[in-house]
């Protein structure tokens, strides 16, 4: 995820798969803590080895974006965050919901 209104923050969030128990999980690069509202890439990179999704919310659990990726695809999407925060999950396969605030520092 990267933020192009102000500063340059890169973050790419990788889903990864446990075989097992098919449950899955999104790793990221560097610590989503201390986000400000702005625009954002969002980066995302299925390292599932299967089918999986990432789908992304506000805090008022508006749809954002919703899509796809097929294993070893990496997508981008932009999206405008504001100071409530977002939700993100894989639609597909049983991940979690994780929350990130954003501070509305105006």
């Amino acid at each position: 995820m990267r933020n192009t209104s102000t500063t340059q923050f890169n973050q790419e969030l990788i889903l990864v798969m446990n075989g097992k128990s098919n449950r899955g999980y999104f790793s990221a690069k560097e610590t989503l803590a201390g986000l400000k509202p702005g625009t954002y890439e969002f980066i995302v990179t299925n390292k599932a080895g299967k089918l999986a999704g990432f789908q992304l919310q506000d805090e008022n659990h508006k749809q954002l974006d919703m899509f796809p990726l097929e294993p070893g695809q990496t997508r981008t999407t932009r999206i405008d965050i504001d100071g409530g925060g977002f939700r993100y999950r894989c639609p597909i396969n049983p991940t979690p919901w994780y929350k990130v605030d954003v501070a509305d520092q105006r």
